[in-house]
């Protein structure tokens, strides 16, 4: 029974997982209809984890009594009891936070690849960071740690689009990657320094050489916190989808940040700080017009890459929807069905309240986003503590992991006839 009702989710999940990518293959937001179907098959794939957590639990309690070999028993070959075969993983991230918080030596927490670390004794200990000081905490099992990593286009602006470079080993190493020297006189800046040249028959070839500059990612620490009741941690089966929902939306919130507008100094270097991002100055402070918009899009970097994507704060949209053409024509048009179009001058929008507010420097961003390397690191890990909160019966969670990312370019590109362009475009305040 249980193993129906999985292989049904796992065909539900693929159908809702149809939907959304046939909906960002046309760079579109669901239809009022597909709306309502995705969310009819959601209502009903959150009854099927209902029926599935009841009946695993009840085989769970059926297997109870099985014994499980200490990983120091496992070394030293003694031979336990014969019986029924207990669970080698967490059923779901609930149950991984239940355990970390109230029984850090359950063997699960040692047991499952790349997850904790067992002492010369068998004891459990925590996963350590990489440089000198130490910071305790379990690493989150992967099949868990590809739900809250993984992030639809829909939820997160950056990571979705941009090229990732896997942790690898050893984890939080940096990274160097050469990126073309561009300055200089064009043409010849166009290919990193590389001079062309036709040659007559027997003529010398002339050597030619490429400049090349380099820039690192080297993964930072980032970290977040949550508090929750001890009675909710216990009761893992209603905690999991509360708490799975609650790190990856907060994973993504603080990437997309920093991806967006992190300084670069203990953090990632967010396009709108980089020298990369081609500004433009608007017409008119503390709005957008239709000539901004077009501006930009001139000074976009057309090849190469996914399709640019607007980034806009939800404060611009009555800007937009009130904005004319110079022959006073309404450039969106929107019905009470479909509302406003999901494109604007050709490239899909995005709206984003993590974009500084309107009329700020970097309000409205215009970006290829394929033109961004995000460096993963090690993590994520979790840890729990019960001592600030100890009177309250409530339990800080922490979650952190380490990540870096900034443009691939280090300048905007002047193209051969000297007009500058770039992936990243932004709009800045009145010159």
């Amino acid at each position: 029974m249980l193993k129906e009702l999985r292989e049904k989710r796992t065909k539900l999940v693929a159908q809702m997982r149809g939907m959304i990518e046939a909906a960002e293959a046309e760079d579109r937001d669901f239809t009022a209809e597909e709306t309502t179907s995705y969310d009819a098959l959601k209502a009903e794939l959150d009854g099927l984890d209902r029926r599935i957590e009841r009946l695993a639990n009840t085989e769970a309690a059926e297997t109870a009594g099985a014994q499980v070999v200490p990983a120091a028993a496992r070394r030293q070959g003694v031979v336990q009891p014969q019986g029924p075969s207990a669970s080698k993983e967490f059923e779901n991230l609930g149950q991984f936070m239940s355990a970390v918080r109230f029984n850090p030596n359950d063997p699960r927490l040692n047991f499952v690849e790349g997850v904790g670390a067992s002492g010369e004794n068998g004891e459990i200990a925590a996963e350590l960071r990489m440089d000198n000081d130490t910071q305790g905490g379990f690493m989150i099992p992967p099949q868990f740690r590809s739900t809250i990593m993984s992030v639809p286009p829909q939820d997160a602006l950056v990571r979705p689009r941009a090229q990732v470079i896997p942790a690898g080993s050893p984890p939080d190493a940096g990274i160097t990657m050469p990126a073309l020297d561009q300055t200089g006189a064009n043409p010849g800046n166009m290919f990193g320094g590389m001079n062309f040249q036709w040659i007559g028959e027997g003529d010398e070839k002339p050597e030619t050489d490429a400049k090349l500059r380099e820039f690192t990612l080297t993964p930072k620490e980032i970290a977040g916190t949550v508090t929750v009741t001890d009675k909710l941690l216990r009761n893992w089966q209603a905690a999991s989808p509360f708490i799975e929902n609650l790190m990856r939306q907060g994973v993504t919130a603080a990437e997309d940040y920093a991806f967006l507008r992190g300084s670069g100094v203990a953090q990632p270097l967010g396009a709108l700080n980089s020298v990369a991002t081609k500004f433009i100055n608007r017409t008119n402070a503390n709005t957008v017009t239709y000539a901004d918009l077009v501006e930009m899009v001139a000074r976009l970097l057309m090849r190469g890459g996914t399709q640019p994507v607007w980034s806009m704060p939800q404060s611009a949209l009555p800007k937009l929807a009130t904005m004319v053409d110079p022959e006073g024509h309404y450039i969106w048009k929107a019905n009470a069905v479909d509302g406003f179009a999901g494109t604007l001058l050709g490239y899909p929008v995005r709206w984003n309240n993590r974009a500084p507010a309107i009329g700020s420097k970097g309000d409205i961003l215009l970006a290829d986003w394929s033109y961004y390397v995000i460096k993963d690191g090690s993590g994520p890990f979790v840890a729990a503590s019960e001592h600030v909160l100890f009177r309250q019966n409530k339990t800080v969670i922490k979650i952190f992991w380490n990540v870096d990312g900034a443009p691939w370019l280090t300048a905007p590109i002047k193209e051969e006839n000297g007009y500058e362009v770039s992936p990243f475009v932004g709009l800045d305040v009145p010159a």
